[in-house]
């Protein structure tokens, strides 16, 4: 097995005038899990799309398991299990003619494909249900069924996009312990996600990407690092209220360096400030700003998002995702 599992080199894709990927180069090592983090419109699939042949990049390499993608594609293919976003499973077939389905597809072995259809149900936990029709489970069973369909021909790389999409916390978090289990057989598992604490919890090493571009790669304690050794302070302005002048204030009587987001003032805080949010607190009540919320915490990636990129993730829920420990005070 070769020390990276996937290299690429200068990719660029494009579309007409448009840019979705914009000389993106990274290596990919044997054996991790690793995040390809962003909103919607980052560049992501087409970058999954890229690895995995079904897109020519417009210039650049792409290296999988030592092979370029555009002259071994198909032998590429057969080393690849893909997850995709949306849940594609027969549903008026029972797990196990899904199953059985994929397997033929993917030509394993007939002397081997009951022994592979039994381990799959038992790794997606669907043994008691194995022939019970698709369309009757939940939303999480579905998903399962589908990370384990698509191990069924034993890839030497995973690739999940979205993996955890629509599920709730309790079955994403049952998903995330599916996938470090098939990692640690050695399966090298590539990830894309919108959600801040799914890179936190999985990912040995993360790339950011927005507008096609590679804005940091690191492991997840790296990019924290990016924010600063300290906290965060997180201000909310109360509706109608000034951020600005927040910030500015910030500036003249802290010499404290803010970023203003909307109603949101996000600002760097040494390790050595201590009671920096009272005297904060007491100064603004002094200049009667009014605010809604304040909020002292640890960085975390979200943080990390915005000052690369200026704006802030947000899962597909449409909420904020991050791994704080806040400490919040409203007035």
């Amino acid at each position: 097995m070769p020390e990276n599992a996937v290299e690429i080199e200068n990719i660029v894709k494009t579309f007409g005038d448009f840019n979705a990927v914009d000389g993106i180069s990274l290596k990919i090592k044997s054996g991790e899990i690793f995040g390809i983090l962003g909103p919607n419109g980052a560049g992501k699939t087409t970058t999954i799309n890229m690895i995995l042949g079904l897109l020519s990049p417009s210039s650049g390499k792409i290296i999988v398991n030592g092979k370029d993608v555009m002259i071994y594609g198909a032998e590429i293919k057969s080393q690849i299990g893909l997850m995709t976003q949306e849940t594609v499973v027969e549903s008026d077939l029972t797990a196990r003619e899904n199953l059985e389905i994929f397997a033929r597809l993917y030509h394993v072995p007939e002397k081997e494909r009951q022994g592979r259809i039994k381990e799959a149900l038992e790794e997606a936990e669907l043994t008691n249900f194995s022939d019970k029709k698709a369309g009757t489970f939940s939303g999480g069973m579905k998903r399962r069924l589908e990370l384990v369909k698509s191990m069924i021909q034993r890839p030497r790389i995973l690739i999940l996009d979205e993996p955890t999409t629509g599920l709730d916390i309790q079955n994403r978090v049952n998903m995330w312990e599916h996938i470090k289990d098939l990692n640690k057989e050695g399966v090298t598992v590539i990830l894309t996600t919108q959600y801040l604490e799914e890179a936190n919890e999985i990912c040995e090493r993360i790339a950011i990407i927005d507008h096609g571009k590679i804005k940091a790669i690191g492991t997840p304690s790296e990019l924290k690092k990016i924010v600063g050794a300290g906290r965060i302070l997180e201000i909310i302005v109360e509706n109608g209220g000034d951020a600005n002048a927040v910030a500015s204030f910030l500036k003249t009587d802290f010499k404290l360096s803010a970023e203003v987001k909307l109603d949101k003032i996000t600002v760097p805080v040494e390790s050595n400030q201590e009671g920096i949010m009272a005297k904060i607190l007491a100064g603004l009540d002094k200049k009667k700003i009014r605010i809604s919320s304040i909020n002292l915490h640890m960085p975390t990636l979200d943080d990390v998002f915005i000052k690369l990129t200026g704006s802030e993730m947000r899962d597909a829920t449409g909420e904020m995702s991050g791994d704080r420990n806040e400490v919040m005070m409203r007035r």
